[in-house]
């Protein structure tokens, strides 16, 4: 690595999910479909609360930026993928695969942070209930939120930084659908078995630290669900389910790709996919179905609507 980055690979080949015609128009059909709902799903989810009133309040506006970087971590490989059902040859450039491995980190990371930072806010919200409003101030949580997006953007250069300076001139065929950091680091000139294993290292500091603060914040959270009300418990048990539910659907994948990855190929990309494309499918759907105050919402959205095409 010393004497910079002498690639002389100018794309990458990707062998994608299947093989046979038929398998891969099948697999366009499905995957622009799912794909087409995680955009208006998420989409909905941010214009609802930023539209409506009732949803002011800190909890909504992390989840509105929790559906805008889901929105995102999708549309990293996504797409990509999509319109390479239908191509014979899969091919990335260097450039698109270096863009492909610091957005899905910046992406994977803010997330990480992102929840975290919703753990925070629900562990004052039912912890410390009479100063949640001075604590959770606008100023404080757009903070938080900035400091998700900075910290990914620290933790994706980082990684950037070192695979764009590899030295790429043999090999170019990642046996995935995209840019997957360890892939592409086996495919450097050099002996990369350190190099990845200090990747990994470094995926896990974030992955592990944010998954361990989960544990702390909901610890406290149901310790002190226990020991308050029925009524109030069951409440902060709905709205905490939900938050628990998501937090396993991103961070198990996450932990099996990038922290002990498994080095198994079929696995590698049911994992991938899962990551990338079903975590933003289901996170609308167990945020919307499990909270009252957005169906009530979405009914108030629909009936505006209606009212709306009555009238023109």
């Amino acid at each position: 690595m010393d004497g910079g980055n002498q690639s002389t690979v100018s794309e990458f080949v990707l062998l994608g999910l299947g093989h046979s015609w038929s398998m891969q128009v099948l697999l366009f059909m499905i995957f622009l479909i799912l794909y087409l709902i995680i955009v208006s799903g998420n989409i909905v989810i941010v214009t609802l609360i930023i539209t409506d009133p009732h949803l002011h309040s800190p909890m909504y506006f992390f989840l509105a930026n929790l559906s805008f970087v889901d929105m995102w971590l999708s549309s990293v490989t996504t797409p990509k993928m999509i319109s390479d059902f239908l191509r014979e040859n899969k091919i990335i450039s260097f450039a698109g695969c270096m863009c492909q491995i610091f957005f899905a980190h910046f992406i994977a990371a803010s997330e990480m942070v992102l929840l975290v930072v919703m753990a925070y806010d629900r562990y004052v919200a039912i912890c410390k209930p009479l100063h949640y409003s001075s604590i959770m101030s606008l100023q404080r949580c757009t903070g938080l939120v900035v400091s998700s997006w900075t910290i990914g953007f620290v933790h994706a250069m980082s990684h950037l930084f070192v695979i764009a300076q590899l030295p790429f001139c043999g090999p170019r065929e990642i046996d995935s659908f995209f840019c997957d950091m360890s892939l592409v680091i086996k495919l450097a000139c050099i002996d990369s078995k350190n190099l990845d294993m200090l990747m990994n290292v470094e995926c896990g500091v974030v992955g592990i630290t944010c998954f361990i603060l989960l544990l702390i914040s909901y610890t406290y959270i149901l310790l002190s669900v226990l020991q308050s009300s029925r009524t109030g418990a069951s409440k902060a048990l709905s709205t905490c389910s939900a938050h628990v539910t998501v937090v396993v659907i991103f961070f198990v994948p996450c932990i099996f790709i990038y922290v002990c990855p498994l080095n198994i190929t079929w696995l590698d990309k049911f994992l991938a996919v899962f990551y990338s494309v079903y975590t933003p499918l289901l996170n609308p759907a167990i945020y919307t179905m499990r909270n009252k105050e957005m169906k009530i919402a979405m009914k108030r959205l629909g009936r505006y609507y209606m009212s709306s095409q009555g009238k023109t």
